[in-house]
């Protein structure tokens, strides 16, 4: 299996736990680089097969670094894009500056594009594909804050947010519905010899807070150590990212 270059969430250990938790506990090859920290030419080889940007802010890519980057994916390596501050246009990622944007399945905004709720806000299947597959979206996890952006065409929108307004009269508590917004937005092109290139933006991020209930989401709780730290987080919530990881990385299994 060719390894994951996971730029961002912070540090090990620390934010970066959860989602390198994940691909520890499922044997995923991976190399983790800090959000304050330039990747080292070395660890930007063909080996990559995946590359993750969670919360990384576009200027610690030097023009260099970008361009393998680009390259790469271009030639069938896996992109990835979790929401965060420093992900997206966000505050600090600025990402919509930069030529990974033309290769993502959705146009990024050109401002903040930062939105926190504080009421209900569910994660709703639109779309069967294997990352989602077998999950059970019939019990619906939440979230509490996301990246918005627009799918392109051609793309396959895959999760959707749905917000709530919530408030009570008395004893009677209403939920108003308060409209729906691109999660996870997916599209698989056509690359040169190392076959399809998968790419895949999630407007949420992998770890608190935006992630929200989502993290204990299933009634199992899945408990890992990596040296001094460690995560315990919902079965599904951990499937989830399992999944996604692997199907942008074209390493998903047949459901």
């Amino acid at each position: 299996m060719r390894r994951v270059l996971y730029l961002g969430d912070t540090a090990l250990p620390g934010p970066a736990s959860y989602l390198a938790g994940i691909l520890t506990h499922s044997a995923i090859p991976f190399v983790h680089v800090p959000s304050d920290v330039a990747p080292a030419a070395e660890v930007l080889t063909d080996e990559v097969g995946l590359f993750v940007l969670s919360d990384y802010p576009s200027v610690r890519l030097p023009a260099e670094a970008m361009a393998r980057i680009v390259e790469r994916v271009r030639a069938g390596a896996g992109l990835l894009m979790l929401g965060g501050w420093e992900s997206y246009h966000g505050l600090g990622g600025d990402w919509d500056r930069t030529p990974v944007a033309d290769l993502l399945p959705v146009h990024l905004l050109t401002q903040d594009d930062r939105r926190n709720w504080a009421q209900v806000m569910l994660v709703r299947r639109s779309a069967p594909h294997p990352i989602v597959n077998g999950l059970p979206f019939h019990q619906p996890p939440s979230i509490g804050g996301y990246n918005e952006f627009r799918p392109r065409t051609g793309a396959t929108v895959v999760l959707e947010g749905e917000r709530y307004r919530v408030g009570s009269i008395g004893e009677v508590t209403e939920f108003c519905p308060d409209g729906r917004f691109p999660l996870l937005v997916v599209k698989e092109e056509k690359a040169g010899p190392a076959g399809a290139g998968r790419r895949a933006c999630l407007a949420t991020d992998v770890a608190p807070h935006w992630i929200g209930g989502m993290v204990d989401w299933g009634e199992k709780r899945l408990s890992v150590k990596m040296g001094a730290d460690f995560i315990e987080v919902g079965q599904w919530y951990a499937e989830f990212f399992r999944n996604l990881v692997l199907w942008t990385l074209g390493q998903e299994e047949r459901k």
